[in-house]
């Protein structure tokens, strides 16, 4: 398989990564429909919690290791972390109010709540996930950042983003605060 990647253009290595995100983002769409299928949203949910508990920190991991993401490097390292994570070739997102040891990330367009909308369905209730999902992520790459949700469905947000996370980078003596 790698003969045959390697004489492949930069933009068609860009859109193979592309596809292979797509295609990542539909057997997770396709699991989790198969198991609120069978056993209620409710059940898949929590599912889908255990399992992205295990993945985002296998990912975290990966992304480390390939990027070479130094251990302890605080918000820079997440900010750089995060722009490698699977989704990231196909949702669009943003980081604001950056600093050395704050900032605020926004999924400016997900594709699973932009699909659902299209069908006329609710937003996808991926808060209790995503709590889980970017405070394991972040921790990995730094266990000093914390993570706070500023809005997620099923909370309301703004028109122009569907969630947002305050990652905080936190020593010992302050960690009481958060």
């Amino acid at each position: 398989m790698r003969e045959d990647l390697e004489p492949l253009t930069k933009g068609e290595l860009l859109d193979y990564i592309e596809d292979i995100s797509k295609n990542w983002l539909a057997i997770d769409g396709t699991w989790f429909q198969a198991v609120e299928k069978e056993f209620g949203l409710d059940k898949a949910i929590e599912l889908d919690i255990e399992q992205w508990k295990r993945f985002t920190i296998i990912e975290a991991k990966r992304i480390k290791n390939r990027f070479k993401i130094p251990e302890n490097g605080g918000i820079p390292a997440l900010i750089q972390a995060l722009k490698y994570r699977v989704y990231a070739n196909i949702n669009i997102q943003e980081f604001v109010e950056v600093s050395e040891i704050r900032c605020v990330f926004r999924m400016k367009n997900c594709r699973v709540q932009y699909a659902r909308k299209s069908r006329g369905l609710p937003d996808f209730p991926c808060k209790l996930l995503g709590i889980q999902e970017y405070s394991l992520f972040a921790q990995t790459i730094d266990p000093r950042i914390k993570t706070n949700c500023i809005t997620c469905p099923p909370d309301p947000h703004p028109e122009n983003y569907w969630c947002a996370w305050e990652f905080i980078l936190v020593e010992d003596n302050d960690s009481q605060k958060y």
